[in-house]
C-alpha cells in the first residue's frame, strides 16, 4: 500500500498553483448550501430521505463555472466542499431535533425554537469536522486503496471530467442525461413505480411474511457500481438475513397483538400496516416485523460493527494523530509541508473541541439544569463524537453517504448516553430532553462528518488542499445551519385548518418525522425502564458471529438495518461492475484509468443525474403541489396495467437503464 500512496498523483499536482479558496467559491458554495439544505429538510421530514447534494453541486458549479464565474476545478471543487454540508446538517437535525415535540417532559417542547435547533446544529457539524482533521490521513491517504468513498470518487470523476471535456465529459453527462429522463418519468410522471415489492402472505407455508422489493432509482445503481460486487455483496446478505430469515421466523412465532403491542410501544401508528382488529393480522406483517424488532437488532449489530471497527482503527488513528503532531513541528521547525498535506492544526482540533465544551455548558437555551450537567453533556459530546465520526467516515468510505446508518449510531448514542444518566442517578422526564442534545449533536456529527469524509476524499483525488477545504467545511456548517433553523420552524406552522382543530405543530401531522419519533421514544423507554434490550442483544451477537467467521460486520449490519428496497439495487449496480471488471482485465485495460473508465463515468452521471432530480422533485413539491399531483400518471397506468403490471413496467424500465449501463461499461474504447 505505501509504494501505491508514493506513485499516486492527483489530477492537480501538489507544486501547481491555481485559484482554490475564493470569495466566489465559497459565497456560491454557500448558496447552494442553503438551497439543499432547506430541500433536504423537506424530504426528510415528510419521507425520513436524504439525497446526497455533493455530486450535483459539483455538476452545477461546473455548468456555471464555464458560463459565467470562469472557475478552475480547485475552485469547483471548494464550491461543492462548501455547499454539501446543507444537506448533510439539515439531515442530521431532521433525524432528530423535531424528537423534543414527543418527549413526555412538559418543558421538552419549549427547547424546538429556532436559536436551540440552530446552534445544536452549528456546533454538531463544527464536530463532525474538527474530528475528521486528524482522521483525513488515515482514513483518506493511507486507505486509499481499501475505502473506495463512491460519491468522492464519483465527485471527482465529474470534476475531472468536466476540466477535460471531450468524450469523459460526454460519457458523464450521458449518464446524467439518462438518469434525469428516468427520474423525471418516475418522480414527476410516475410512470414508473418507485418501489416494485412482491411479497407472501402472513400465512404462506415455506416463507411467511418474506418480501422482495427495490427502490429502483439511478442512484442506488451508480452507487453500486463505483462500490463494486464485494462490498455490495455483503451488503445485500444483511438485507438477506433480514427479509428471508429473520422477519419469516418472527412471522411464525410472534403473534400479531405482540407485534401490535410493540410497535405501539415505539409511537409506530400499527395502523399503517394494515392492522386488523378482527383477525389480529397485518396486511403488511413484513414492514411491521420490520419496524417492530429488526431495526431494534439491525442497530444493535450496526453499533456492535461500530466498535468492534473502532478497535481495529485504533492503531491507525494513533499513527494518525503522531503524523498530525509531526506536521506541527515540522512547520515549526521551518520544514515544508507539500500543498496537498496542508491540514489544519492539531491544536485547532483541541482548542475547538475545549470551546464546544464550554459553549454547551454556559448557553441556558441547551437543556440542562445547571452548568454542571450541561458540562457532562458537553463531554459526553465529544467523546461520542471521536468515535462515530470514525465510523461513519469508514461507513461512507464503503457504501457511501446515501446510505449512512446515522439513524442506527443515533440510537446507540442514546442509549449510551441515557445508560450514563442512569449510572450517574438521573432518570425520568427532566433528563429526556438532555438525552435528546446529545444524540442530536453527534447525529450531526456523524451526518456532516460522512460528507466531510466524501468531500476530502474528492480532493485528495483532484488535488485540492485539505486545510482550505476544511475551512469551507467550517463556513458551510455555519451558513446552511442559520437557513436549516428557520427552515423547520417555517414547515413546523400547522396550516389554518389545522390550528382552527388546536394543533400547533405541523410536525407530527402533516410531516411525520419517523427518525425523530424514534429517538424520543427510545429516549422515554430507557429512562423509564422500559427497553427491550434483548432484540438490541441479538444484534449485537450477530455482528460478533460475523467477525468471527472472518465477515465485515459492519457492512452486514448496516445490510441488516437498511430495507432490502435499498440494498437490492446497490447489488445489481455492483454485479454489473463485476462483470465490467472481467471484461477490462481481459482486454488488458490500465488500471491507473479506472476512475476515468467509460462504466465509471456513466455510473457517476447516474449518481449525479438521480440525486439532483431528487432534490427538483422535492422542491417542486414543496412550492407546486397541486400541479405535481395533475401530472401523476400512477393511477390511469395502473388502471390500464394493473397494480402487478405497473409494477412489472418499472421493473422494465430499471432493467433497461441496467442495459444500457452494462453496454457503456464493456464497450470498446474509442
Amino acid at each position: 500500500m505505501s509504494e501505491q500512496q508514493k506513485v499516486f498523483r492527483p489530477f492537480v499536482p501538489p507544486e501547481a498553483r491555481m485559484a482554490e479558496f475564493t470569495i466566489k467559491s465559497v459565497i456560491t458554495g454557500s448558496i447552494f448550501g442553503i438551497i439543499f439544505g432547506a430541500a433536504t429538510v423537506y424530504l426528510a421530514l415528510k419521507a425520513g430521505l436524504t439525497v446526497s447534494a455533493s455530486i450535483p453541486i459539483a455538476v452545477l458549479s461546473i455548468a456555471l463555472g464555464k458560463l459565467f464565474l470562469k472557475t478552475t476545478i480547485l475552485e469547483n471543487n471548494i464550491i461543492q466542499t462548501t455547499g454539501s454540508a446543507g444537506e448533510s446538517i439539515a439531515a442530521g437535525v431532521v433525524f432528530t431535533l423535531p424528537g423534543f415535540l414527543f418527549l413526555s417532559s412538559p418543558d421538552s417542547s419549549s427547547y424546538f425554537n429556532y436559536l436551540t435547533i440552530m446552534t445544536l446544529a452549528i456546533l454538531g457539524g463544527m464536530l463532525g469536522t474538527l474530528m475528521m482533521i486528524p482522521l483525513r490521513r488515515s482514513l483518506i491517504v493511507k486507505e486509499h486503496e481499501t475505502l473506495p468513498y463512491p460519491e468522492g470518487t464519483a465527485c471527482a470523476s465529474v470534476l475531472k471530467a468536466g476540466e477535460k471535456g471531450g468524450d469523459l465529459a460526454k460519457t458523464a453527462f450521458m449518464g446524467m442525461g439518462v438518469a434525469i429522463i428516468y427520474a423525471f418519468l418516475q418522480k414527476v410522471f410516475h410512470v414508473i413505480a418507485e418501489v416494485p415489492v412482491y411479497a407472501t402472505h402472513l400465512k404462506n407455508k415455506y416463507l411467511p411474511s418474506a418480501k422482495i422489493s427495490g427502490e429502483i432509482t439511478p442512484e442506488y445503481l451508480g452507487v453500486g457500481y463505483i462500490i463494486g460486487p464485494k462490498i455490495s455483496g455483503i451488503l445485500v446478505a444483511g438485507g438477506v438475513l433480514s427479509s428471508f430469515v429473520l422477519i419469516p421466523l418472527l412471522a411464525t412465532l410472534v403473534p400479531g397483538d405482540a407485534t401490535f403491542a410493540q410497535l405501539t410501544k415505539l409511537g409506530l401508528n400499527p395502523a399503517k400496516f394494515g392492522w386488523d382488529a378482527t383477525s389480529h393480522t397485518f396486511t403488511d406483517s413484513a414492514e411491521a416485523l420490520y419496524r417492530a424488532y429488526i431495526r431494534q437488532i439491525g442497530a444493535g449489530a450496526v453499533a456492535a460493527g461500530g466498535f468492534i471497527t473502532l478497535i481495529k482503527t485504533i492503531p491507525t488513528i494513533i499513527s494518525s494523530f503522531k503524523e498530525s503532531i509531526g506536521a506541527v513541528k515540522d512547520k515549526s521547525a521551518g520544514k515544508s509541508v507539500i500543498r496537498t498535506e496542508q491540514d489544519l492544526s492539531i491544536k485547532v482540533v483541541g482548542l475547538g473541541s475545549l470551546g464546544l465544551i464550554l459553549i454547551m455548558a454556559l448557553l441556558s437555551i441547551i437543556p440542562g439544569e445547571n452548568i454542571g450537567s450541561r458540562l457532562l453533556l458537553g463531554v459526553l459530546v465529544i467523546i461520542f463524537g471521536a468515535f462515530f465520526v470514525t465510523v461513519s467516515s469508514r461507513i461512507v468510505g464503503l457504501i457511501g453517504s446515501s446510505n449512512n446508518p446515522i439513524s442506527g449510531m443515533t440510537i446507540a448514542t442514546i442509549m449510551a448516553t441515557c445508560l450514563v444518566f442512569i449510572g450517574v442517578g438521573w432518570s425520568g422526564k427532566l433528563y429526556e430532553p438532555m438525552a435528546l442534545v446529545v444524540g442530536g449533536m453527534i447525529c450531526v456529527a456523524a451526518a456532516n462528518a460522512g460528507a466531510t469524509s466524501q468531500d476530502l476524499k474528492t480532493g485528495y483525488l483532484v488535488g485540492a488542499t485539505p486545510k482550505y477545504q476544511q475551512l469551507a467545511l467550517f463556513i458551510g456548517a455555519i451558513v446552511s445551519s442559520i437557513v436549516i433553523g428557520w427552515t423547520v420552524k417555517i414547515l413546523d406552522t400547522p396550516s389554518a385548518a389545522l390550528a382552527a382543530t388546536g394543533v400547533q405543530h405541523a410536525i407530527g401531522e402533516t410531516y411525520s418525522a419517523p427518525q425523530a419519533t424514534l429517538m424520543a421514544t427510545l429516549i422515554k423507554g430507557i429512562l423509564s425502564f422500559n427497553l427491550d434490550w434483548q432484540f438490541v442483544l441479538i444484534g449485537v451477537f450477530i455482528a460478533i458471529v460475523l467477525e468471527l467467521c472472518g465477515v465485515k460486520a459492519l457492512s452486514f449490519a448496516v445490510g441488516t438495518y437498511l430495507p432490502l428496497s435499498t440494498t437490492l439495487p446497490i447489488f445489481i449496480g455492483g454485479f454489473i461492475r463485476g462483470v465490467a471488471d472481467r471484461k477490462a482485465k481481459k482486454d488488458s485495460e490500465p488500471e491507473e484509468e479506472e476512475d476515468l473508465r467509460k462504466g465509471n463515468l456513466f455510473a457517476t452521471g447516474l449518481v449525479a443525474g438521480g440525486a439532483l432530480f431528487g432534490v427538483i422533485a422535492a422542491i417542486l413539491t414543496v412550492f407546486f403541489e397541486s400541479a405535481m399531483k395533475s401530472v401523476n400518471l400512477e393511477e390511469g397506468v395502473t388502471g390500464s396495467f394493473g397494480h402487478s403490471g405497473y409494477m412489472a413496467l418499472g421493473v422494465g424500465f430499471f432493467a433497461a437503464m441496467t442495459f444500457i449501463l452494462y453496454k457503456v461499461a464493456t464497450g470498446k474504447k474509442k
